[in-house]
């Protein structure tokens, strides 16, 4: 696997940096999966999600998973644990094109630009999918520190909610991780999609009592990896955060 090309934490109430390494931590990059954390808040804000198992979506064949998993009735828990395409899509068309663009404009989500791929009219269902919308490590960590805090511009419950669903990793010091992973294609100075190159993401937060420390990992492949970048990456970082996380 590549190196990281960013690994960030941040103290999510006095926003001081814990740990920084790598370059491009200020370089935006589509969000992927990642974005799933976004589109939740604004479906829980639009009233589209009610609840951590409501709404549960029956699969149709229309949807065309590529994954078995997917395959199946999903609700939002399950959607962010197994990262399922088809539901972000069945949110965002709810939401609409002007509900979807004044969604992400209010949360100010990294460039903004849910425009898709050019000349495809795409960006309800594939902004975020190594497109148009983009996001830096230090957004990232920036987004979820306000939400953590409930100060995104949307409904307190919206926010609650959110938070209810997201994935949790416990780790054997006492820290409980909480994350949403992403992976995607690199795209070449064109803008073309490079399918041998993977990026993958992992973005959240590490709980323990009170603590929370805010983090995000992006890494970059070389070469064509077998393995999905997004859960080699969130990996990679629970193997590493026992190390970079405070005693107490």
């Amino acid at each position: 696997m590549a190196a990281p090309v960013c690994t960030l934490l941040v103290d999510a109430g006095s926003g001081k940096v814990m740990e920084r390494q790598g370059a491009q931590c200020d370089t935006r990059n589509s969000p992927a999966s990642t974005f799933k954390v976004a589109i939740a808040v604004m479906g829980y804000d639009a009233g589209i999600l009610t609840g951590p198992h409501a709404p549960a979506w029956p699969y149709k064949a229309e949807y065309q998973a590529w994954m078995d998993s997917w395959k199946t009735t999903v609700d939002p828990t399950s959607w962010l644990r197994d990262s399922v395409v088809w539901y972000s899509r069945q949110v965002t068309q709810r939401l609409g094109p002007g509900g979807f663009q004044r969604g992400v404009d209010r949360l100010a989500y990294g460039n903004r630009d849910v425009s898709g791929d050019p000349g495809k009219h795409n960006g309800l269902t594939s902004a975020w999918l190594s497109s148009s919308l983009q996001i830096s490590p230090a957004e990232q960590v920036a987004f979820l520190r306000k939400l953590l805090s409930r100060q995104l511009p949307v409904s307190g419950a919206a926010q609650d909610r959110t938070l209810a669903i997201m994935p949790r990793y416990p780790l054997a010091n006492g820290w409980t991780v909480y994350g949403k992973t992403g992976t995607g294609f690199q795209t070449d100075a064109a803008g073309a999609i490079e399918r041998d190159r993977q990026f993958g993401w992992f973005v959240g937060w590490a709980q323990k009592g009170e603590r929370r420390i805010v983090f995000a990992r992006l890494i970059k492949d070389a070469g064509r990896h077998k393995d999905n970048a997004g859960p080699r990456t969130r990996d990679s970082i629970l193997a590493d955060l026992p190390l970079l996380l405070p005693d107490r």
